[in-house]
């Protein structure tokens, strides 16, 4: 069954894949400002993050946050991938030391993990999104040392649907 939208088809159940995926934090609402310390500026750690209604056919999910804002263009700050479609969330702090379970990608600080927003002083608000893809596999073919560039680039020939979070944040 079809469902027209303007002069295209859409599969009835593509709809509903990609219409109820939520993606929240307790740290912070959506467009408002990321608290200090998630930030380089203070603990430099991991939000909190939740989820909810996933496509029924998503076999993992991959996260990514970025800055569209960055004086050089687009800053990736984290890639976490491979997470288990049973998972709901991430607790504060996940990226950290103790992550060995979680599957991170290089971030454009040239580290493994989460590098919180550091935006320059003086740049006025920058936006920071935090990305929750589903993806049709259960995990990516990506070098053990991808960037975070190359998991979303990876995850995005695999995507079923994909909500963001925007946090701001400035100096």
């Amino acid at each position: 069954m079809n469902f027209c939208a303007g002069r295209y088809a859409i599969p009835y159940h593509d709809i509903f894949e990609v219409a109820t995926m939520q993606l929240f934090s307790s740290a912070f609402r959506n467009g408002k400002t990321i608290p200090a310390r998630y930030t380089c500026d203070g603990a430099n750690i991991s939000p909190p993050l939740d989820w909810n209604s996933l496509p029924p056919s998503t076999a993992s999910l991959a996260l990514i946050c970025d800055d569209p804002d960055a004086p050089s263009g687009t800053w990736r700050h984290w890639a976490v991938f491979d997470i288990p479609p049973s998972a709901t969330g991430l607790l504060e702090g996940a990226a950290g030391d103790s992550a060995q379970s979680l599957r991170q990608g290089i971030n454009d600080f040239k580290w493994r993990g989460y590098g919180g927003p550091c935006r320059p002083h003086g740049h006025g608000p920058h936006h920071y999104r935090f990305r929750l893809m589903a993806l049709s596999v259960e995990r990516l073919s990506v070098p053990k040392n991808a960037s975070c560039r190359e998991i979303e680039r990876a995850a995005r020939t695999h995507l079923i649907s994909e909500i963001e979070l925007v946090g701001i944040y400035q100096r």
